[in-house]
Formats: C-alpha cells, structure tokens, sequence
C-alpha cells in the first residue's frame, strides 16, 4: 500500500516528486492505541500545540491516573484543578471531560463500530463533541484509523509545507488546499505525511527549488 501511495504521488505532481526521492518511503506510525476515546483525548492536548510540548503535557496527564488509564468513569470524577496542573488549558479540560462524557453516554463510538463509519459520519458525529474540530477528527482518521486519504485542510504545518513545495507568496486558504489536493486522491494521507516531514525540516525546504 505505502509503494503503491508513492508511485501515484510522484506520478500525479511532479512538484512533490523530488521531495518524495530526497525524504524517501514514509509510513504511519503504529498507533499506540485503537481506542477512538484515548485517540480524542491526547488529539485536545495536541492542538495548537508543537509536537514535545503537547507530548509533555499530555504524559503528564496519564500520570495522574492510577496505571496511567484515563478511564472515563476516572476523568470525569477528577477535579478540575487537578488536571490543569499537568498543564491543560480550561477550555482544553472541559472538552476532555465531554469526551468522557461523551463515551459513557454511547455518543463516541468504539473501536468496532467507527471503523466501520465512513468519514462523513465520523465528522458529523465527532464534532458535536465540545473542543473536537475537523482538525482533531482528521487526526483519529489518520493516525488511529489509518483512513489512507484524509488531507487536514487547517493543518498549519501542512499549509507551510504546502507554500513551500508549490512556491506560494502566502500560505494557501483550506479551500486551495481541497482544490489542489485532488491530483493526490486516494491517497491524500501519505501525501500529509510528506508534507509534515517537509514542514519539520526548513533546512531542506531550501534545498529543492
């Protein structure tokens, strides 16, 4: 699958096709967990956030919960207070306790069922949750249901990406991004994965022209 996503890239767009050669096979990482609620909950801590500060904050909350387990039952019941000492913003622990909320109430699906949804359904029954967005629902999608052609069009590192590859003045809309992304259906994933490797490295944003 992953041979098969590289060689439709790099014959659709021939602009994303030397940062392809340069950075090489690219591949999801294996998800450390299936379960659609811990996905959401660590997805809220990532937001706006850059990748070591959103993965301290977030091993910190899983230290405040006896093995680590961020239970539903568990979160909720924890004060308020207690869970932004490990760095959450309010607006960021009022959503994780919807989310726990959330599934208690059957409102969040489990792992069987949503990996039969389709990603319509998923979005519009994701994003009724307070402090899930389209962002954090593409993250689930991606990174724990491994969907191979979901493209986060208000990704910021994404859009960098993007500016830089195609040589833009400014950072495209999420509305350029839906229309140029079409060349890189069905595999819209691995061609975000390309580009957050291209973000990440601004050294070697300079080095193709």
């Amino acid at each position: 699958m992953h041979q098969r996503a590289i060689e439709h890239l790099k014959k659709a767009d021939p602009k994303l096709r030397p940062w392809i050669d340069r950075i090489g096979m690219v591949k999801l990482p294996t998800p450390r967990s299936r379960d659609p609620y811990l996905a959401l909950l660590e997805s809220i801590v990532y937001q706006q956030l850059t990748g070591a500060a959103a993965g301290t904050i977030w091993n910190r909350v899983l230290d405040l919960f006896e093995d680590r387990s961020p239970q539903p039952a568990r979160l909720l019941t924890m004060a308020e207070d207690r869970l932004r000492s490990a760095g959450l913003s309010r607006n960021k622990t009022l959503a994780m306790k919807e989310v726990a909320a959330g599934t208690i109430a059957g409102r969040i699906p489990d792992s069987k069922r949503i990996s039969r949804m389709p990603a319509e359904e998923i979005y519009k029954q994701l994003t009724q949750i307070r402090g899930i967005g389209p962002w954090t629902v593409d993250m689930l999608l991606i990174f724990t249901l491994r969907r191979p052609d979901v493209m986060p069009l208000n990704d910021y590192g994404l859009r960098k990406a993007f500016k830089v590859v195609y040589q833009k003045r400014a950072l495209p809309t999420p509305k350029q991004m839906l229309r140029d992304a079409e060349r890189w259906r069905p595999y819209r994933t691995t061609a975000a994965l390309y580009l957050w490797r291209i973000a990440d490295a601004p050294k070697a944003a300079n080095a193709i022209s």
